[in-house]
């Protein structure tokens, strides 16, 4: 399974190597945008893109963007609360004996 990250792409690094700054939740990374450039690279600054190690998959709009951040804060929240019940129930099992 892979999973796209939702980023904003803000400026055009390499035009000859089709990379660009994407914005990801506060951090930015160089990608390829070769996937997403249909015309002139500079039409894909302020497109948002699912970003997948380190290519630009394909274009979503903002409120799609905003969903699956959503999202994936939730999952990163339900796994913080998953492992802390692990820890719980292994401190129950190791007071128990």
């Amino acid at each position: 399974m892979c999973l796209g990250i939702p980023g904003q792409i803000v400026a055009v690094t390499d035009e000859a190597r089709m990379m660009a700054m994407a914005e990801v939740s506060g951090v930015r990374r160089e990608v390829n945008v070769a996937c997403i450039a249909t015309g002139p690279i500079e039409e894909v600054v302020g497109k948002w893109a699912l970003i997948h190690v380190g290519f630009a998959m394909s274009v979503i709009d903002e409120d799609e963007a905003a969903a699956t951040l959503e999202a994936l804060r939730g999952l990163g929240e339900a796994q913080e609360t998953l492992e802390a019940m692990a820890h719980g129930e292994a401190a129950l099992e190791g007071t128990q004996a």
